[in-house]
């Protein structure tokens, strides 16, 4: 049994926080909210953002963030990206040397064009930094749903006893050193999403939901693999899998969203609505930015930037991806002469 700290009380955090519990570990639950905690400690339930989904009565709830690291195993940090590094830094005092951070948080920072484990590495420098990423709604993990995920450590070690930690009868978790390529996949699909839900609010079917998941992890790949990550990794769980479960289904904010803006909607309006941090919109200009760094290629990604930024036309968006350059699908396969 292990004492594991769930730093940030969102969906993702709770649900996390049922399954380690549930795999006979003691787990407090860390909120910066007042109002947050004595929710939790009244219902034992998320009623806002994880209703339904009960937890047990020994879990304990506390906005004390130093009783929630002093002492503690594991420490997973479940706050949204853009709140990574105020967090870090927030914990950095009470974080002993060697400690293991799980962070299960997607995104990159505009600013610096960091990975959230680099901002978690750069704020506590002390710690053992893990990344926890793959095709994993929270609600359907609360549930018990069986679910497949990633852990990504750059020590073998590390990551087997993460995988340990949380590995259990409907949570299968496989590892890999490619924490940079896990990173990226969890970043930039929900930059895609954004796209499939724009086409569907544009009423657009099947084939172009296909298509915009297929082109869409083939620009990810293309930056990834610019940057360092593996083609391996883009291949698999923390790559198309993950851009699958977020293109497709309802539980996915980045793909709500973007069927309202399809819909018509401003992004500021869509987020408002959505009630949730959209992610792909803070790591969309990052995208793009990384685009111009390694001279990558991202046409969908540069034409959601344009939809959520400068105000152009879902559906013109669309016309002008349609119609750009004829192109070869894969340039490294060669015709017969």
């Amino acid at each position: 049994m292990a004492k594991v700290s769930i730093i940030g009380a969102g969906s993702w955090g709770t649900a996390l926080a049922l399954l380690l519990s549930k795999n006979g570990n003691e787990v407090t639950i860390w909120s910066k909210f007042d109002a947050e905690i004595q929710m939790l400690k009244e219902n034992h339930e998320h009623v806002d953002k994880l209703p339904g989904v009960k937890l047990p009565e020994d879990m304990v709830f506390t906005t004390d963030l130093e009783a929630s690291i002093r002492g503690m195993d594991v420490m997973v940090l479940a706050v949204p990206s853009t709140f990574t590094r105020e967090t870090s830094k927030l914990m950095a005092p009470y974080v002993t040397e060697g400690q293991i951070i799980v962070n299960v948080a997607k995104g990159i920072e505009e600013s610096t064009l960091m990975t959230l484990s680099d901002i978690i590495e750069e704020e506590i420098p002390q710690a053992t930094v893990v990344v926890l990423s793959g095709p994993s709604h929270a609600e359907e993990v609360g549930k018990g749903i069986p679910t497949t995920i990633v852990v990504g450590a750059k020590k073998k070690s590390v990551a087997e006893y993460v995988q340990n930690l949380f590995m259990n009868e409907v949570f299968r978790v496989y590892i890999s050193p490619d924490v940079l390529g896990i990173e990226l996949g969890a970043a930039l699909k929900n930059v895609v999403a954004l796209a499939a839900g724009i086409a569907d609010g544009l009423g657009y079917g099947d084939n172009s939901k296909a298509a915009l998941i297929t082109r869409g992890m083939a620009e990810i790949s293309r930056l990834g693999i610019a940057m360092g990550g593996k083609a391996q990794t883009f291949s698999g769980l923390t790559g198309i899998g993950d851009l699958i479960v977020t293109c497709a289904s309802m539980h996915s904010r980045n793909r709500r969203a973007g069927i309202l803006i399809g819909q018509g909607k401003t992004m500021d309006e869509a987020m408002a609505e959505v009630k949730m941090v959209v992610e792909g919109v803070y790591s969309a200009k990052a995208a793009m930015a990384l685009a111009k760094k390694y001279d990558v290629q991202l046409p969908i990604i540069e034409q959601v930037n344009l939809v959520l930024f400068e105000g152009k036309n879902a559906a013109e968006a669309v016309k002008d991806l349609m119609l750009r350059d004829k192109k070869i699908e894969s340039s490294d396969i060669p015709f017969e002469e």
